[in-house]
C-alpha cells in the first residue's frame, strides 16, 4: 500500500477500532485472503467472509430492500422516458466501455458515474435519476467506485463469460424493455429478466448475458455496496480503489 492508503487505513482504525478492516488487510494478502470459489477465479480481489451466494433474492436484504421497492415501482415512467430517450437521442447511448471489452452491439446511457449524478442526462431519463439519486446516492448504498447506468444489447448480441473485479459490490439489474429470448447467467445458472422486476446477483461469480430476440434488451444497472460489508471497510475499500486508480492514470 502506498502511504496515502496507509494513513487513510489508520484513520479510519482509530475512528471505529483495530480490527475494523481486519477482512480488507486479508483481502491484500499475498493469496487474497483465503481460497475462492473456483467461479470467482477471474476476480482480482474477494473481500473474505462475505458469503459467496452468486445470486441474491432482490427484496431479502433491508438494506436494498427500499432501492429495489422504488425502481420497481418507477418501472413504468422509467421505461416512458427510457423509449423516448433511445428515439429522440441515440447518441446519448454509445458503446458500453467495459474495463474487459467494449462492443458495438452493448450500448449505455449513464445516470451515474465517477461518483457523482451525471448531469447531461438527467432531462431525459429524470425518473431514474429522481430514484438512483434518493435512494441509492443519498443513502450512500451505491459503490461510489462504479455506476449507474441504462445498459441495452441490440439484438442479437451477446456478453461472454467472465468476472468482475470483485465481490464486495454488487449488481442490481432493473429489467426496463425485455423481449423474448433473453437470458442471464450467472455460476452456470440462466434466469430470465422479468419485465418491471429486478435481478440481483454477485457478479464476481462468471457471468454472461444475451438478447436472443427481435429488439434491443435494456436493464438499469446499480452497482450497490455489498450489504455484508461495513460502513469503515466501505471507507478503506473507496481509499483502496481510488488510489489505484490514481497510480494507474499516472503510471
Amino acid at each position: 500500500m502506498t502511504p496515502e492508503t496507509e494513513h487513510a487505513f489508520a484513520r479510519i482504525r482509530s475512528e471505529h477500532g483495530a480490527g475494523s478492516l481486519r477482512r480488507v488487510e486479508r483481502m491484500l494478502e499475498l493469496g487474497g485472503g483465503g481460497p475462492r470459489h473456483p467461479l470467482q477465479r477471474g476476480a482480482k480481489w474477494i473481500l473474505p467472509g462475505l458469503s459467496a451466494t452468486p445470486w441474491h433474492e432482490p427484496r431479502a436484504h433491508p438494506e436494498l430492500a427500499p432501492v429495489v421497492a422504488a425502481l420497481e415501482s418507477a418501472h413504468p415512467a422509467i421505461k416512458a422516458e427510457l423509449d423516448a430517450a433511445w428515439r429522440a437521442h441515440p447518441e446519448a447511448f454509445p458503446d458500453y466501455a467495459h474495463y474487459l471489452m467494449r462492443q458495438e452491439d452493448w450500448r449505455a446511457l449513464h445516470v451515474y458515474r465517477d461518483g457523482a449524478m451525471v448531469a447531461e442526462t438527467a432531462a431525459i431519463v429524470p425518473t431514474a435519476h429522481k430514484v438512483i439519486q434518493e435512494y441509492a446516492v443519498d443513502t450512500e448504498k451505491i459503490c461510489p467506485l462504479l455506476e449507474c447506468h441504462f445498459s441495452t444489447l441490440l439484438p442479437g448480441a451477446s456478453i461472454a463469460p467472465h468476472c468482475d473485479l470483485w465481490n464486495f459490490s454488487i449488481n442490481l439489474h432493473l429489467a426496463v424493455d425485455i423481449p423474448d429470448g433473453c437470458g442471464l447467467t450467472v455460476a452456470g445458472e440462466t434466469r430470465a429478466w422479468q419485465e418491471g422486476h429486478c435481478l440481483l446477483f454477485d457478479y464476481s461469480f462468471e457471468h454472461a448475458a444475451r438478447n436472443g430476440g427481435d429488439r434491443p434488451r435494456t436493464c438499469l444497472l446499480v452497482d450497490l455496496w455489498h450489504p455484508e460489508t461495513t460502513v469503515p471497510e466501505r471507507r478503506a475499500l473507496v481509499a483502496l480503489v481510488s488510489e489505484v486508480r490514481r497510480l494507474m492514470d499516472d503510471g
